[in-house]
């Protein structure tokens, strides 16, 4: 392979541009293809990125492209995995924003897809791979925290239902897959990635099917928000089978001040993400520690474009391949799932993969 990665987008919407113009700025990486069902989506990334780009409407061309080595897909949820198993099927590198899929199923149809054709494929996860998040994460290596038994997660908007995609509120989409994912994936990353054995939880919809609660209060059509069939809040408790656990909270809409936040309790130390604040014991005395993540350091968004082209380019270990996309996608399932139900549900008789 060549020293410079060639990268297609598929989808040129918010995140799409987003990952799009960091994979670009990399010194190893170009975009050279664009697809997007609407044309005037990649005229306008086209013009931003300064040069002209072979633009498709349908992902199986932009798949079939031979000058096309990896593939970013930041469509919405419901496409993620039909799109993504075009990708590997075209034998190309992929990376998918989160969450994995809409559903398990097609999440663990993905990943079996992706593992057997050997390609690269890893998760864009810009709350794992942000500055602070990967401090919290160097000092869960050095051994500050100590054994990590229990963990709190949570976002919260005050009035933030997307509006600009019935992607996001229709079935497949909701708070728990949109903004819950970043915080759940983030806390069980720093928690070791324990095995997941059961959860519980509540969700439902106070303020999206009303025509309330959505992005800096605006008031959308009728039409657009009587299609609403998600959630638009989620909380649920995640047990480990290290006996650890995890309480997890998303919010699209609350009477609540903006939240985002991962707590962790040590047995030797605890900390928070936003802002990064460490708390210890020392001499007998608490010891509260406030990190200061200097401007200077690599945005998460930065940092996902730099290893995504370094993994493949390189052969080093992702991070965050899909599989990880996989067990966090079980586990919120697994919260949805109780929510429906009323009970407990056990991953392993929920999840027909191994974890």
């Amino acid at each position: 392979m060549s020293e410079t990665l060639r990268i297609g987008i598929i989808g040129t919407g918010g995140v799409g541009k987003q990952n799009g113009r960091h994979l670009d700025a990399d010194a190893r990486g170009e975009i050279v293809a664009l697809c997007d069902i609407i044309p005037e989506r990649m005229d306008g990334f086209e013009k931003e990125l300064g040069r002209p780009m072979r633009k498709y409407l349908d992902y199986h061309d932009l798949c079939a492209d031979p000058e096309v080595d990896a593939i970013f897909v930041g469509t919405p949820n419901q496409v993620h995995v039909p799109a993504a198993l075009a990708v590997v099927r075209a034998g190309k590198h992929v990376m998918c924003t989160k969450p994995l899929s809409d559903s398990l199923p097609s999440a663990i149809e993905l990943v079996k897809e992706a593992e057997a054709a050997g390609v690269v494929n890893m998760m864009s996860l810009s709350t794992r791979f942000g500055p602070d998040c990967l401090y919290l994460q160097q000092q869960v290596r050095d051994g500050f925290f100590g054994d990590i038994y229990y963990g709190r997660a949570r976002s919260v908007r005050r009035s933030g239902i997307p509006d600009w995609n019935l992607g996001f509120i229709e079935a497949g989409g909701g708070a728990f897959r949109d903004m819950g994912v970043h915080v759940l994936d983030a806390a069980w990353w720093l928690m070791g990635m324990p095995r997941p054995v059961s959860a519980t939880g509540v969700a439902g919809a106070k303020f999206g099917p009303f025509g309330k609660g959505y992005f800096s209060f605006r008031n959308p059509p009728e039409e657009y928000w009587q299609k609403y069939g998600s959630d638009d809040f989620a909380g649920g408790f995640i047990r480990f089978e290290n006996g650890a656990g995890l309480q997890v909270e998303s919010f699209w809409a609350s009477h609540m001040p903006e939240d985002l936040q991962v707590e962790l309790f040590g047995e030797e130390g605890g900390g928070t993400l936003r802002p990064v604040q460490l708390y210890t014991t020392e001499h007998g005395a608490p010891k509260d520690v406030r990190i200061d993540i200097p401007k200077a350091w690599r945005t998460g968004w930065q940092s996902i474009a730099k290893h995504f082209i370094d993994t493949v380019l390189d052969g080093s270990e992702c991070m965050a391949p899909l599989r990880h996309g996989l067990v966090v996608q079980a586990m919120l399932e697994a919260v949805l799932e109780s929510s429906r139900t009323g009970r407990e549900v056990v991953i392993d008789e929920f999840c027909p993969f191994p974890l």
